[in-house]
């Protein structure tokens, strides 16, 4: 089933459409009055994919990209991917990552092991 890009205007924080994770061409239209309500509208919700940050200050944009609980934010676009970075989301987007090394990283345990190839044994104690 097609949906034509729908825009849903006057929506308030706990209405079901804010608080969903919609998928499809639907942008929601919430109004917010500082930049502070807005990073706490948009970290208001159990699900964490993606945002998206658009402005013409490069220092509101790196300040606020940092903010929101997502896992990728973009700046002044959206839904760009690559294969060599990590895509995921945070809460009940999703567990872990694809693509990138932390992809590897959830199949992987780090161990490190050390060898002394010196034949006797050393007091652990002494650095030398």
């Amino acid at each position: 089933m097609f949906y034509q890009p729908t825009i849903v205007t006057q929506v308030r924080p706990d209405m079901e459409i804010a608080q969903g994770e919609v998928f499809g061409p639907v942008l929601s239209v919430l109004r917010f009055r500082a930049e502070a309500d807005a990073i706490r509208i948009a970290n208001a919700t159990r699900y964490g994919l993606g945002a998206g940050v658009w402005t013409d200050d490069v220092r509101k944009a790196h300040r606020v990209a940092h903010q929101p609980r997502a896992g990728s934010v973009w700046v002044n676009a959206y839904r760009m991917v690559a294969p060599n970075v990590p895509f995921g989301g945070n809460g009940y987007s999703g567990w872990g990552r694809e693509s990138g090394v932390d992809a590897v990283r959830e199949y992987t345990d780090t161990k490190a092991v050390w060898v002394d190839l010196a034949g006797h044994t050393r007091d652990p104690f002494k650095l030398n």
